[in-house]
């Protein structure tokens, strides 16, 4: 169903940023024994909350969602891409996994299970409320309390920049208190945009590792306590300073079996999204965690002191045997029955799904996505159209507030054509960036060249080699969402079965 990557367990003595070169927005981080475990946000997207895996904090592989569908459902019937899941953080505690999250629209969410891969609980509302982000748990093994904190979405709730805190129930299901704000960045002399929260004890102080500036200027922070009211003080643990790493931002701290301190955040890197960096860590003689090389994002640097692994990162190749699609895969929206067929054979069997928003991918519910990836690439797929339906057209896409795609499309003659379509970020519909053609197979090998900058070549074959049409498209991301790689089958409005779209041997390669 998937490829991942791996390569035989080699002792390479460093490793290089990213760790993870791919939009894993906002990572949080937890070791349980051997293992380590990673989430991210996953917003509008369905199945969200993605689970990573590593056994070195350098090689991640992906195992699971645990979120299939967002609620309330009928809210994300349609795409919400700045919407849903924000920020999340992974906990393990009394024999289960706990994952905490803000969704700015409504509140904080919790889900827990007792192993990674599930049965993962429905989405429980533990705190009600618009602007809520950002949350995480503490349940401190020296008091017996337990604790909560988040940040504030301006959007939503017209303050930001400030953490408030809460006792919560044992079980997780429900805050003690009405909150108090603990920090203040407005109080702090430069500090704005104080976000992302993550709550730890250590050494008899409350710690809260945060981000403030922007996820693409700004710093990370580090907040200590003894009470976990306050009064906070703080210091800059991790900057940009000389270094090609903006931001740095969000992210978690992780303690190895041999007591080894590493740190995982984000850099926002436009169109690629947030991808995953790894930093050293360790606590200074004045108490305070030392971040990468003395506060700066190290490039390359040691491994951290675990087993050697075998190379590996998330799949991204696959064949969909008997139609079912691999674990890298997201709907923009919650999924309805009849999008995707399984079949006896290899590929992805997309339907014709009949829509007045065909002029514009941005709209479409049924677009099925994976990331982009970080570094300079190609992107191939093999499509055939057997929508019989006059408008019917599917194809590969690279989406974001901008979007292009190539594909194919039944003409009122009947006849298919290659056809390659775009849209402006403030464009209301698609138009043609290049010439249409004759495809009289009905199928087409598509592909895209990534590049530098995310700037991307299409070209196609539909059985006399292959042709590069139009311009270079620049990649642009969502607003807080990287650029996305979509797959499609649509139709015009209309009654009946449209028909549907085949795709195998979806490949990704290093250009």
């Amino acid at each position: 169903m998937t490829r991942e990557t791996y390569e035989n367990p080699v002792r390479n003595e460093t490793y290089e940023n990213p760790v993870l070169n791919a939009d894993w927005s906002d990572p949080d981080v937890v070791r349980v024994g051997d293992d380590f475990y990673l989430t991210a946000s996953s917003f509008g997207r369905a199945p969200g909350l993605p689970l990573l895996h590593s056994r070195d904090l350098v090689n991640w592989t992906l195992v699971g969602h645990a979120l299939e569908r967002l609620e309330p459902a009928d809210e994300f019937s349609g795409p919400r891409h700045d919407c849903g899941v924000w920020a999340p953080s992974l906990r393990h505690h009394d024999d289960r996994f706990w994952i905490f999250w803000g969704d700015p629209d409504r509140g904080i969410f919790q889900v827990n299970a007792p192993r990674i891969r599930g049965p993962w609980s429905r989405p429980h509302l533990v705190k009600e409320g618009k602007g809520l982000i950002d949350p995480c748990p503490l349940w401190d093994d020296e008091t017996g309390e337990v604790y909560l904190v988040h940040a504030w979405a301006k959007s939503r709730s017209g303050v930001k920049n400030r953490l408030t805190g809460h006792r919560m129930h044992p079980d997780g299901t429900s805050l003690l208190d009405e909150g108090k704000l603990i920090v203040d960045g407005d109080r702090i002399p430069g500090w704005f945009t104080l976000e992302g929260p993550k709550l730890y004890r250590h050494d008899g102080w409350f710690w809260i590792l945060a981000p403030a500036g922007g996820v693409e200027t700004g710093w990370q922070g580090a907040f200590r306590a003894r009470d976990f009211f306050g009064p906070y003080e703080q210091r800059i643990v991790l900057e940009q300073k000389d270094t090609d790493v903006n931001g740095p931002h969000q992210g978690g701290w992780v303690r190895t079996p041999s007591g080894e301190d590493w740190f995982l955040h984000f850099q926002q890197r436009g169109a690629y999204g947030r991808v995953v960096h790894l930093q050293p860590m360790r606590w200074g003689a004045d108490g305070w965690p030392v971040l990468g090389d003395d506060g700066a994002p190290v490039t390359v640097h040691r491994r951290p002191d675990l087993p050697p692994q075998p190379s590996a990162a998330p799949a991204t190749d696959d064949d969909f045997p008997g139609g079912r699609f691999g674990r890298q895969w997201s709907w923009t929206a919650n999924p309805q029955d009849g999008w995707a067929t399984q079949h006896s054979g290899d590929g992805l069997r997309l339907s014709c799904v009949r829509t007045a928003d065909a002029h514009d991918l941005r709209r479409l519910p049924n677009l099925l996505t994976q990331r982009l990836p970080g570094t300079p690439s190609a992107v191939e797929v093999e499509l055939e159209l057997r929508g019989g339906e006059p408008g019917a057209r599917a194809g590969l896409s690279v989406l974001g507030d901008a979007f292009a795609w190539i594909g194919l499309q039944r003409g009122a003659d009947g006849t298919v054509h290659l056809v390659h379509r775009f849209a402006e970020a403030v464009a209301e519909r698609e138009r043609d960036a290049g010439h249409p053609r004759p495809a009289p197979r009905g199928r087409a090998r598509l592909r895209v060249e990534i590049g530098t900058g995310a700037r991307c070549r299409f070209a196609y074959d539909v059985g006399d080699g292959l042709r590069y049409s139009g311009p270079v498209f620049a990649a642009t991301p969502w607003r807080w969402v990287g650029a996305l790689l979509g797959l499609f089958a649509l139709a015009p409005e209309g009654a009946g079965d449209a028909g549907a779209a085949t795709f195998t041997e979806f490949r990704i390669r290093p250009l």
